[in-house]
């Protein structure tokens, strides 16, 4: 159960031993103090897991206490949407956490969006995490390694990058000065959008001949042998703050549990983090049900759907049967196949987190689908034509929405939670492709991905340069 009440005040540092890293494989179950870092366990080579002595944390007796860190907003570490949840994350010293103000993000009601996917109105809502400072989820769990890697004395930090996790290192690394940011990209695998902003926080961008997964291999080889702090979502400690994202989520609607919870799936930090979050608040009181979670791939980097849904591989008690994976993963080599989709950010074929996203699953009674690439460009018009731009990955959780209405498993009157990523600039190529009246353009961006339609196209009107004819375009098209 849930300890005392907050604190008033400033944070307060707790007594050490509080947190530790533990081993997820059971049969294994090796902890590590928080001091060190690792990416993987030294005995058996499994995921470490953050957990908490939670009979020794402040914890509060009901969440709605955090509302009083609003009032308290002049503190950094309170006016920060991860860290003003610190009672359910404490493996930092308060003196040693980093914060850039990340985490004021909007929970939307869309009722123009609640009725393409099919469920009645003031049931859907939107979470948008494009409001962080980097632009996407990716800044909740990037303070809360940058505050781990602070903690361990490390001058360097390192990612493979799909585009947003290399920002927001970029990003921190720049803003604060603590550290050198070192990022892998694959070759054309990445958006303008965000590379722009690496290149510009002036990270080091090392590109090589290969996609995500590749650059994912190398960047861990690399930080080994030369001693470098990983930030990839392999790193524990990125997924407690990603943690927040579900906090913010309850905290907007006045602590009620909602249905559904649906995420994009890439490398499935963010659904393992989510699960991560309501095991531990069911676990202390906080919350007296669970939302069930439903985790959406593209279709062109299925690797999650393929091997829950068509497989049946499980969690078991954290011993599922990964024999199921390393021969899914065989015959992808054999096949020389690679991911492929429009959503660059979840084109990944050998998530990094799925062991911990099969736990979040077998917690929130999980469901996995994959959705197309015009499913998710004409889910993503439908966010924009509401007033919030996405990136393409984003919108994979309103057309796995969609999808899961359709095949009866979402009621039309239940309440569904959908999980947008990263802000439409992140790849404004795909969004003007998708509007535009240039057949070749549309063609060359999105046919390729057999993208063969722009359903819920905004196309611009061209018209001769005279008064009259703009007017009466004007009159005619409004």
């Amino acid at each position: 159960m849930a300890g005392t009440a907050l604190a008033k005040g400033g944070i307060k540092a707790l007594s050490s031993g509080v947190a530790y890293q533990r081993c997820l494989n059971p049969l294994c179950g090796a902890t590590l103090d928080v001091g060190q870092f690792r990416t993987a366990c030294e005995r058996c080579g499994d995921l470490l897991d953050i957990e908490y002595d939670w009979a020794r944390i402040p914890v509060p007796k009901q969440l709605s206490e955090f509302e009083q860190m609003w009032t308290r907003r002049h503190e950094p570490l309170r006016f920060s949407g991860v860290w003003r949840f610190y009672e359910l994350l404490p493996f930092a010293p308060p003196d040693k956490v980093v914060t850039v103000g990340e985490g004021q993000t909007l929970l939307q009601q869309a009722n123009d969006v609640a009725k393409f996917v099919g469920l009645d109105a003031g049931q859907l809502y939107l979470q948008y995490e494009g409001m962080n400072p980097s632009g996407s989820f990716k800044d909740n769990g990037m303070c809360a390694a940058f505050s781990h890697a602070r903690l361990t004395g490390a001058k360097r930090a390192a990612c493979a990058s799909t585009g947003n996790t290399s920002a927001s290192l970029s990003m921190y690394s720049s803003v604060t000065g603590l550290m050198k940011a070192l990022i892998f990209i694959g070759s054309g695998k990445i958006s303008y959008g965000k590379l722009s902003q690496a290149l510009e926080y002036g990270a080091l961008t090392v590109q090589i001949a290969g996609d995500f997964d590749d650059a994912m291999i190398r960047v861990r080889e690399v930080s080994q042998d030369l001693g470098i702090y990983l930030v990839n979502s392999i790193n524990p400690f990125r997924l407690e703050g990603q943690k927040t994202v579900m906090l913010r989520v309850l905290e907007a609607l006045r602590w009620q549990v909602p249905d559904w919870i649906v995420v994009p799936g890439g490398n499935l930090g963010n659904s393992s983090a989510f699960g991560k979050a309501f095991m531990e608040l069911k676990q202390l009181g906080l919350i007296d049900r669970l939302p069930r979670l439903a985790v959406i791939n593209a279709a062109g980097a299925d690797t999650l759907f393929q091997l829950y849904e068509r497989r049946g591989l499980r969690w078991n008690g954290g011993k599922p049967d990964m024999a199921i994976t390393c021969n899914y993963y065989d015959d992808l080599d054999s096949r020389k196949s690679k991911a492929d989709t429009i959503a660059s950010a979840i084109e990944i074929n050998r998530p990094v987190n799925l062991k911990k996203c099969l736990r979040a699953l077998d917690v929130c009674d999980g469901t996995v689908r994959k959705v197309s690439d015009q499913e998710i460009l004409d889910a993503k018009a439908q966010v924009g034509a509401g007033g919030i731009g996405c990136e393409p990955a984003s919108a994979a959780s309103v057309a796995g929405a969609k999808l899961l209405r359709q095949e009866g498993v979402i009621a039309p009157s239940d309440r569904v939670v959908c999980i947008l990523t990263g802000h439409q600039l992140k790849d404004p190529t795909a969004t003007v492709a998708y509007h535009t009246t240039d057949q070749d353009q549309f063609n060359e961006v999105l046919g390729s991905r057999g993208v063969s339609r722009a359903s819920f196209a905004n196309r611009a009107i061209a018209v001769p340069n005279e008064l009259d004819a703009i007017i009466r375009a004007i009159q005619l098209y409004s």
